[in-house]
């Protein structure tokens, strides 16, 4: 999706691009956040596949991103971000709020995260907050991340767990990715073991539930 047509720049104002794929959502946030002398919505996006490339266009301060969106994730975006435009801070507001979410946002060099249940000044202080370099991190998800152990899959185990919660064939698995049906089993048993599962959709939906993937 292409983005909005720019906003008038403020003076001093830090330039913020955000992804979100609800377009009352999105409007709601873009107008609150514009309400601010000092912050300036100049890029909105709602799906995942845009948000580099727009970032690239529009040179952002801070991305404000949602996990679920439409194609690439907003946590895979977080880490293409860091790479590919290392001087734009992500924030990343959602509703799912999982330890194992905010573990991969940090993991992909995110700065703030926040659920949306928390009021739009909560946001536009945290944005102000990463783009002075702090880190802000939701409370409540941050006591809950330090009790949650550690995520047990391994990378491979996770990606076909993510193909298996659509309800996809083995066959189809190993298609996409390129391994034997034999080793998508042998990974799929190990991702069921770890998650104390009895399936491979009850896996899926487990290692969802804890943003293991």
């Amino acid at each position: 999706m292409c983005p909005s047509p720019t906003r008038r720049h403020h003076d001093r104002a830090d330039p913020v691009l955000l992804a979100e794929d609800q377009a009352m959502m999105r409007g709601a946030l873009s107008l609150l956040l514009g309400l601010e002398d000092d912050l300036e919505v100049v890029a909105e996006v709602a799906d995942g596949d845009a948000i580099v490339p727009t970032a690239l266009d529009h040179r952002p301060d801070i991305a404000v991103l949602d996990i679920e969106l439409p194609g690439r994730s907003g946590l895979d975006a977080a880490g293409d971000l860091a790479k590919q435009l290392p001087t734009c801070a992500v924030v990343i507001v959602t509703t799912f709020g999982r330890p194992g979410y905010l573990r991969q946002a940090m993991e992909s060099g995110v700065r703030g995260f926040l659920v949306k249940d928390r009021p739009v000044e909560d946001l536009a202080d945290a944005i102000r907050k990463v783009h002075r370099g702090e880190v802000v991190i939701d409370p409540d998800l941050a006591a809950a991340a330090l009790r949650s152990g550690p995520n047990p899959l391994t990378d491979r185990e996770r990606e076909v767990l993510a193909e298996a919660r659509s309800g996809r064939t083995v066959a189809d698995i190993a298609g996409t990715l390129y391994l034997s049906e034999s080793t998508v089993r042998n990974y799929l048993s190990a991702a069921i073991a770890k998650t104390g599962t009895r399936n491979r959709i009850e896996a899926a939906h487990a290692a969802r539930e804890h943003g293991w993937i």
